[in-house]
């Protein structure tokens, strides 16, 4: 027995200084243990090592692919014997691709066996397997109850990464952020045990889980609110005539003094820009001759009218905006693009910033000829759901109706290698918004994560005044890491 101890010392002594040892310590671990594996370079490997961000590829040392919560436990065991670090993959659409490290190396937890949706009748839970997918998961919560919980738009999406670290999308304003939805959450931790996470249960760590999950274990499940999905619901459009920056001045000045104090909390939308069109798209609670009346205020100070009006069902309206042939969706996914994508939250912009903002849209957005796009949320405000939630609550940062008025997404999309170049352009954008803007007016989105932050950089505009609290959390429930990407929170020093 003691030649035996000896023997598994000096293997993980090697593994710790030897890549190549760690991989092979990792599989014989896992093998040992029989937790299920992707055979390297089989059909299962190359569809999960595929990542969203094709711009972004890494090599794991193993892929999981677990069934039942025992399994993740004895990945995350073997994983933190040897020295490997663990990240849980849900649906891959890190734009980062932090669901397969941010770098070579890695146990990837492949959680996408793991997909059972249940809702339960009486008290109208929906427990939710971390592998699920959002068009999976709004899908059987409407055949199963007519029910629904706030989350984004596209159905590809893992609920596990969205979830955890937000979850905006076209209820938002009305029903706040996928992780305002979150009951509870059953979790593996570094050292391989398993709590369940809630109001009652573990209440720091279900603070930290709720905006910065991933940094803290693998959701084995979870436990979502829901609320009875509309029975109709209208879509629709507002072409807006931004043909130069005098016109985006006034029109987003008018547009955002309306949402501080106007903007209705039945009432989700965005601002959809491009190479060729700027238009406002959004999605009303009610129907159209109701739509009509909430944003008429609106339409009166932008000169516009509405367009492309129209009433759907819940499921109808989630395919409007999903630019997807297929809602429900499951294994196996391969979806995928070249880009570079940036975020920022921010306050109204004052005048400066905006003449900035619109000069650098028209003279350089506009006459580049890459596949680009910005989309401003409506995000915060006096009625938004969001910005309703106590500052506190929650560790997601971006609470405040008046510093957090607007989320973005800036996306430039390559066909073929990503140019030199591109990096440029969106950081030259999002600088004309940060200049004029002090620390407490800004912030960024996780996301949609900019690799290119160094990782203090990341912690500081992902998380800005709960990353103190957060790096506690860390050192409570993860001090050496077991869990890490490029941009993860650290843990609190001694």
């Amino acid at each position: 027995m003691w030649l035996a101890f000896a023997l598994s010392t000096v293997a993980v002594a090697l593994a710790a200084a030897n890549p190549h040892a760690k991989r092979a310590a990792i599989d014989d671990c896992l093998k040992a243990a029989k937790v299920p594996v992707d055979a390297k370079n089989s059909a299962d490997w190359n569809v999960d090592v595929h990542t969203y961000n094709q711009r972004l590829l890494y090599t794991p040392a193993a892929i999981v692919v677990p069934t039942t919560v025992e399994h993740i436990q004895a990945a995350v065991s073997c994983a933190a014997k040897v020295g490997v670090k663990v990240n849980p993959k849900s649906g891959g659409h890190s734009y980062a691709s932090f669901g397969l490290g941010g770098e070579n190396g890695h146990l990837v937890v492949q959680l996408d066996r793991m997909d059972q949706v249940t809702l339960d009748p009486v008290t109208q839970i929906a427990t939710v397997q971390p592998g699920a997918r959002l068009g999976h998961v709004a899908t059987l919560l409407y055949k199963q109850g007519k029910r629904a919980f706030s989350h984004g738009t596209c159905p590809g999406v893992g609920v596990s990464g969205h979830s955890l670290h937000g979850g905006f999308g076209f209820s938002s304003h009305t029903h706040g952020l996928a992780l305002d939805w979150i009951a509870g959450a059953t979790v593996v931790l570094a050292n391989a045990t398993v709590v369940n996470a809630s109001e009652t249960e573990n209440q720091d760590l279900f603070w930290a889980l709720r905006g910065s999950g991933s940094n803290f274990g693998i959701v084995a499940s979870f436990r979502f609110k829901t609320f009875a999905a509309p029975s109709l619901v209208t879509t629709f459009e507002v072409n807006l005539a931004w043909n130069d920056a005098s016109a985006i001045v006034g029109g987003w000045g008018r547009l955002q003094d309306w949402l501080k104090a106007d903007m209705p909390e039945e009432l989700n939308m965005r601002v959809l820009g491009n190479g060729y069109q700027t238009q406002l798209q959004g999605l009303y609670y009610g129907n159209s001759s109701t739509l009509k009346t909430a944003a008429q205020p609106l339409l009166d100070k932008l000169n516009s009218t509405l367009s492309n009006v129209k009433e759907f069902g819940w499921m109808e309206a989630f395919g409007n905006y999903a630019y997807s042939q297929e809602i429900d969706i499951t294994r196996p996914y391969k979806q995928g693009e070249t880009f570079y994508s940036k975020s920022l939250v921010t306050s109204a912009l004052p005048a400066n910033v905006l003449k900035n903002v619109a000069d650098y849209w028209v003279k350089k957005a506009r006459s580049n000829r890459r596949s680009w796009y910005i989309i401003i949320d409506m995000f915060g405000g006096a009625n938004s759901a969001i910005t309703k939630v106590p500052a506190n609550a929650t560790s997601f940062a971006y609470r405040d109706p008046e510093r957090n008025l607007f989320l973005y997404e800036f996306y430039d999309t390559a066909f073929g290698t990503y140019p030199a170049d591109g990096f440029d352009f969106l950081n030259g954008w999002v600088k004309t918004f940060t200049d004029g803007l002090d620390t407490t007016q800004w912030g960024m989105y996780i996301n949609y994560a900019d690799p290119l932050l160094n990782r203090t950089e990341a912690q500081n505009v992902y998380y800005r005044q709960n990353l103190p609290r957060l790096k506690q959390v860390k050192k409570q429930f993860d001090p050496t890491e077991v869990f890490y990407y490029p941009q993860g929170v650290e843990p609190a020093k001694p």
